[in-house]
């Protein structure tokens, strides 16, 4: 069999797909993945020995700029996503028998199975964009009255309006070329009537959030067993474990000062500091020895030795520190990551952090409840329940074999 899987979005959408190839290939299929050409993803791919078909811009190019993106800057990727799908994806599914679409409303994904006549499947990293009657698109969760159970669902038709309005035309035009009809609803005909949710049980549950037939395979999370560099280690053994600060791929546009902030915070609850530099660029702000930076590590090795984590609330960073039992400080800043923020906060592993700009009180505030012995015990407890074989389910389904219990 073969199976061809695409994506477009941060290290948080790629890194699943990694996952999935390394179980379909080790279950006899073949395996290629569409996704962003950042040279950071090629080499996430390459070292498990997939290599990358580059789908649309650098993810880098279009989040990191002088400013942030723009709603006219929205309108020209969503256009320009949508032409290279139906390129690079028809050219890349060649003699496959399934497309799994991941990552931004993958809008053509489904045009170019149907062309091709091959399976088409959808799957999500987190239930909160799946049309709800609980709980608004992408916003804080929260137990609905039955007057927000109705706004939510005005708000949920405005959402497929918004949906339209970017990639309806250009979903269209494409699909006229090929001699395929238009679509009505590019949301619902994207999701399908049975996407699959590929997040934990736990984190992200789903029960009665929506009407359509999910199919919850737990996240895809791809083992790593790289050692923690050298220097890194020694830091880690030379003193108790430090608070890890790292917002991976968001550019943090709205947070001026953000290290000396984070790092004053974590120095007041008399801890050391591990600053991952990211997309964010982080950098020390002075040559004490209770700080060090870091770039890309091992997170499955590095968050079992820190002693909290400040994150940007992504799917995959929540997962593998929940995983770890670690406790958790999210500091949201878009889409799911508000979600994500709540849902640690509800099972009491972490703090969600107040708005997405940190000052040295908020931050604060919420490492205080992030350190307690209650926390850390709540995290441990909770990182028993993670499951680890989501990658395994999904790939049992696409290869139509029963998945295991």
């Amino acid at each position: 069999m073969r199976v061809l899987l695409s994506t477009w979005g941060s290290r948080g959408d790629v890194e699943p797909l990694a996952a999935l190839a390394v179980r379909l290939r080790e279950l006899g299929a073949e395996v290629r993945v569409c996704a962003p050409p950042d040279e950071e993803f090629v080499a996430l791919l390459a070292g498990v020995g997939v290599p990358l078909i580059p789908l649309g811009p650098s993810v880098r190019s279009v989040v990191t700029g002088v400013r942030p993106p723009t709603a006219g800057d929205a309108f020209r990727l969503a256009a320009e996503l949508v032409a290279a799908r139906f390129v690079t994806l028809t050219a890349a599914a060649e003699g496959c028998d399934a497309l799994v679409a991941t990552g931004l409303m993958p809008a053509g994904a489904r045009s170019v199975a149907e062309k091709l006549g091959i399976r088409y499947v959808l799957a999500c990293f987190h239930p909160f964009g799946l049309p709800s009657r609980h709980f608004p698109p992408m916003r804080r969760p929260g137990k609905p009255s039955p007057e927000e159970e109705t706004d939510n669902r005005v708000l949920w038709e405005q959402d497929a309006q918004r949906v339209n309005a970017l990639y309806g035309e250009a979903l269209n035009s494409h699909r006229a070329a090929i001699g395929l009809p238009p679509v009505d609803n590019v949301r619902d005909h994207v999701f399908t009537g049975q996407p699959w949710l590929a997040a934990d049980p736990t984190l992200g549950p789903w029960q009665d959030m929506t009407d359509l037939d999910l199919v919850q395979t737990g996240a895809w999370i791809l083992p790593d067993e790289r050692p923690l560099p050298e220097e890194l280690a020694a830091f880690l053994d030379a003193g108790a474990p430090p608070v890890y600060v790292g917002f991976g791929s968001m550019a943090m546009h709205i947070s001026t000062d953000l290290a000396r902030v984070a790092i004053e915070a974590i120095r007041a609850q008399g801890r050391r500091v591990l600053l991952a530099r990211g997309w964010a660029d982080l950098a020390l702000i002075d040559d004490r020895d209770d700080c060090f930076v870091v770039g890309e590590v091992n997170h499955q090795a590095l968050f079992g030795r820190v002693a909290a984590v400040v994150h940007h609330g992504g799917a995959g960073t929540t997962t593998k520190a929940a995983l770890a039992g670690a406790p958790q400080v999210v500091v949201p800043q878009i889409a799911d990551q508000p979600h994500w923020a709540g849902r640690v906060a509800e099972l009491g592993i972490g703090a969600a952090h107040d708005g997405p700009a940190p000052t040295f009180d908020s931050l604060s505030a919420a490492l205080r409840t992030a350190l307690t012995p209650e926390t850390r015990a709540r995290a441990k407890a909770v990182a028993g329940t993670i499951r680890t074989d989501g990658a395994t389910v999904a790939a049992n389904l696409l290869l139509g074999e029963r998945p295991p219990v």
